[in-house]
């Protein structure tokens, strides 16, 4: 298995396993993914096995410290040299979940974030999943400001 970037080849893949992932007002369509992958291809993370993605974890850099709803539609908010990598969605492909995908995809844009000389991550995660986070340094900062697809989300951050 190796992770490496995004590429436009990938957008069907990835919305794909996105729409596999999420409920639909939650999840990218196809069009956000696409625009994601041309705006900021490197902030794409893909494990790879045998030309297969089997999860990805993607999100944009700011300046901002706090994930909004506006950032996961406006793929122009990106700033490269930005403080904070925020987090939109860490997803595995149904048949390889619990293979433990996610959390090695995770623990690279993390490292990849930290020896960029960001301050930390940024994501927000339902409820059920603020332990699985935790695990990685995450910390719950309570229920987040975003509202995307009408859930109530808590952010949760790894600072350096």
């Amino acid at each position: 298995m190796s992770i490496r970037h995004a590429v436009p080849a990938d957008v069907d893949t990835l919305a794909d396993i996105e729409a596999a992932s999420y409920p639909p007002a939650e999840g990218a369509s196809r069009q956000s993914i696409a625009g994601r992958v041309a705006v900021y291809p490197d902030h794409f993370w893909l494990l790879e096995e045998d030309g297969g993605v089997k999860a990805f974890v993607n999100g944009l850099v700011t300046d901002q410290p706090d994930l909004t709803d506006a950032m996961y539609d406006d793929p122009h908010l990106h700033t490269p040299e930005g403080s904070w990598q925020m987090i939109f969605s860490v997803v595995t492909a149904p048949a390889h979940r619990r293979e433990g995908c996610a959390s090695r995809v995770l623990r690279q844009v993390c490292a990849d974030a930290k020896d960029a000389g960001r301050r930390g991550v940024v994501l927000t995660c339902k409820e059920r999943l603020i332990g699985f986070y935790a695990r990685f340094g995450f910390v719950d900062e309570g229920v987040s400001a975003s509202t995307h697809g009408d859930v109530v989300w808590h952010q949760m951050r790894l600072t350096f």
